[in-house]
């Protein structure tokens, strides 16, 4: 009895690939495709398939954050609260020590200048308000300092000295008035500029 005849087996094509040939490398997979038997745009688990330089922000991997505005009238406004508080306090210690020191002008100066660029921005005009508002306070703290020890010198109270006898007291403080007391004057604006840039 004769077997019957069945046809060659046909040649073997790779897994999910189309006939080769006779090129041994046709249907493997090219890069940035599916496995075989997976659809297009079907999940691979990496979170980042496909995507392209540049997809997640233009090309910048972060936006930039916006500049701080300037705020002029709240740095002019926080010059003047400063400046006034540390005259008082350059006064006091003046006043208690009975002599001015340089250090306390400057430490006005950069105080003030400081807090206004703080808070205003870095804005050329905050500086010059600062600097202005440092020889202010220098002055005035030079007057509180001389109110205390006039005040303490007569046996009356400060407030009478430097409220009901302000004129007596200007004319007490330019009869007064040496090159060291300028001087401490002019520190105070130069420190206000030195605190303002560093507050920049």
């Amino acid at each position: 009895m004769s077997q019957p005849v069945q046809p060659p087996n046909p040649p073997q094509q790779p897994y999910g690939g189309q006939p080769t040939d006779g090129n041994p490398y046709a249907g493997q997979q090219q890069p940035g495709t599916p496995y075989p038997g997976q659809p297009a745009g079907a999940p691979t688990g990496n979170p980042f398939a496909g995507k392209q330089p540049g997809q997640f922000g233009g090309g910048m991997p972060f936006a930039p954050a916006a500049p701080a505005r300037n705020n002029i009238g709240l740095g002019v406004l926080t010059a003047l609260g400063t400046a006034i508080v540390a005259a008082i306090l350059y006064g006091v210690i003046a006043g208690s020590i009975e002599r001015e020191v340089g250090y306390a002008a400057v430490g006005v100066g950069f105080l003030v200048g400081f807090a206004a660029s703080k808070v205003g921005g870095a804005n050329p005009l905050v500086a010059v308000v600062s600097a202005a508002f440092s020889l202010g306070a220098v002055f005035l703290g030079q007057l509180v300092g001389m109110s205390m020890i006039l005040a303490d010198g007569l046996g009356v109270g400060f407030s009478e000295v430097f409220f009901d006898h302000f004129g007596d007291l200007l004319n007490v403080w330019k009869h007064e008035a040496d090159f060291m007391t300028y001087l401490f004057l002019a520190l105070g604006p130069i420190a206000a500029f030195g605190g303002a840039k560093r507050a920049g």
